[in-house]
């Protein structure tokens, strides 16, 4: 079970209403609105969406009030359900897609999320675009320049502590925090700023699985009406602000966006999950100087003591003419001692990456030249570059497993040479889009069936008092 940002929240008493019960509207009601809103999405200039919980529960996520919420099961003494995949591999759903697209588009403006799953990042929303309230659980921040650090494993604490790493950044230093906030940590002005001032603007805010209950986060919406803009609510639940709502939808935003996209005749993107790992060589020539004793690791980019936590165990093995004995590495860090003849120039290392759960393909296999030549150069081309040519060839061939090297360079002491790669480790596809004559609310199949672990914890304690910065 992972470390969970829930299950590190300070205890409190109050959470609010919860095991509210969903509501779904009539089919021929449910296309008329999504038609309504269509439209609406069409003419809007300045369209903003405002997100919760109820958007990553077909990714497994669960929400917090509704039936089989966190905080429900709570209440009821019940116990949740055996994860099935774990919280840094979930995948963003279909309507995370979608904002994206929108995005692209140019129809949204900007997007607001209350979650700390980081879904909307790593879907592809610009930073500059996304306001994260509540944090991001797989995020740190530098609290001296500002810098922002996006990890692929899930950050261990919350409640913007110090972390175990620190700013890489030329000249800083600093000790890193995480970005999650605990209940008594006020809204950070960094992303509460960005969020008023798009709301005021807007001349539509989208709440999407939002049960809109909690302040001040729940009051950013309104801020649209002043200037004579328009609400429109999509939640299994009733809302507190449903009355100040232009439209209000009872259904899954899925089905919701899914027919949207549909209407306005544009396709869903397939997410693309890229993971990066670097490969480093160690060498130096044993005290006879007859051979070169070197060290191969297997490590994360983001600092020394990161896990890696998509790869499983990595079997290695070596040209057969040197008759190197093999191994299989299961525990991290990942690392293999070898000697070689100090005459031997070059040889390959053959590596079989065995992937944890949630990858969408088993293995990948590498195949790395050692020639014991430390280059003196450095291969670094615009990260971001490579990794789009990456991601347009799994749209044109969909295959997991892919990689492409990112950077190469040498270390002079000790005498090392480091290859940082990226690979595709998920391509999801999310069908298209649904015409508007076959929306039928409530029975679209979910993708993702099981939970993730999120690291639920739902204990309490009595004697909290109930804050501003609720979550949900």
């Amino acid at each position: 079970m992972s470390l969970g940002y829930a299950e590190k929240l300070s205890f409190i008493e109050d959470v609010g209403n919860v095991g509210m019960a969903e509501f779904f509207d009539p089919s021929h009601v449910f296309q008329e609105k999504v038609e309504r809103l269509a439209g609406m999405i069409q003419k809007s200039k300045h369209m903003v969406v405002f997100t919760g919980a109820g958007i990553s529960t077909s990714c497994g996520i669960p929400d917090f009030r509704g039936p089989k919420g966190i905080w429900t099961l709570q209440r009821q003494g019940k116990a949740l359900p055996e994860a099935s995949l774990p919280f840094h591999r979930a995948t963003p759903s279909t309507t995370h897609m979608a904002l994206v697209e929108f995005e692209k588009a140019g129809i949204l403006k900007f997007l607001i999320s209350q979650n700390v799953d980081g879904l909307h990042l790593r879907s592809g929303i610009p930073r500059e675009k996304l306001s994260e309230l509540h944090g991001d659980s797989f995020m740190e921040q530098c609290p001296s320049c500002g810098a922002e650090y996006v990890r692929d494993f899930e950050i261990e604490t919350i409640g913007l502590k110090e972390t175990t790493r620190r700013c890489s950044r030329a000249g800083c230093g600093a000790k890193l925090r995480d970005t999650v906030l605990d209940w008594e940590d006020a809204l950070p002005p960094k992303e509460m700023d960005p969020a008023a001032k798009h709301c005021k603007m807007a001349d539509l805010v989208l709440c999407l699985g939002t049960s809109l209950q909690i302040t001040p986060a729940c009051n950013l919406p309104l801020k649209c009406l002043k200037g004579g803009g328009k609400i429109v609510i999509v939640n299994l639940q009733k809302t507190p602000k449903d009355k100040k709502a232009s439209l209000v939808i009872h259904g899954r935003v899925d089905e919701v966006m899914m027919g949207v996209v549909g209407m306005l005749n544009m396709r869903i993107p397939p997410f693309i999950r890229i993971d990066l790992f670097q490969i480093i060589i160690t060498q130096a020539l044993s005290l006879d100087k007859k051979y070169v004793n070197w060290t191969l690791r297997i490590a994360s980019v983001h600092g020394k003591q990161a896990p890696l936590p998509f790869i499983k165990s990595v079997k290695v093995s070596f040209t057969e003419s040197l008759s190197m004995k093999a191994a299989v590495l299961y525990d991290q860090p990942l690392h293999l001692k070898r000697r070689t003849a100090r005459s031997t120039k070059h040889l390959d290392v053959f590596l079989s990456l065995q992937f944890s759960a949630g990858c969408k393909c088993t293995h990948a296999d590498l195949k790395i030249p050692v020639d014991f030549e430390i280059p003196t150069d450095c291969l670094k081309e615009e990260n971001d570059s490579i990794i789009e040519k990456l991601k347009e060839r799994a749209v044109r061939e969909p295959c997991c497993g892919q990689t492409a090297v990112v950077e190469r360079r040498g270390i002079l002491v000790p005498k090392s040479e480091v290859i940082v790669h990226a690979i595709i480790t998920n391509i999801i596809e999310y069908g298209g889009s649904l015409e508007a004559s076959s929306l039928s609310n409530g029975l679209l199949k979910r993708r993702n069936e099981g939970l993730i672990d999120s690291g639920i914890c739902w204990k309490r304690t009595k004697g909290r008092k109930r804050t501003s910065r609720h979550r949900r």
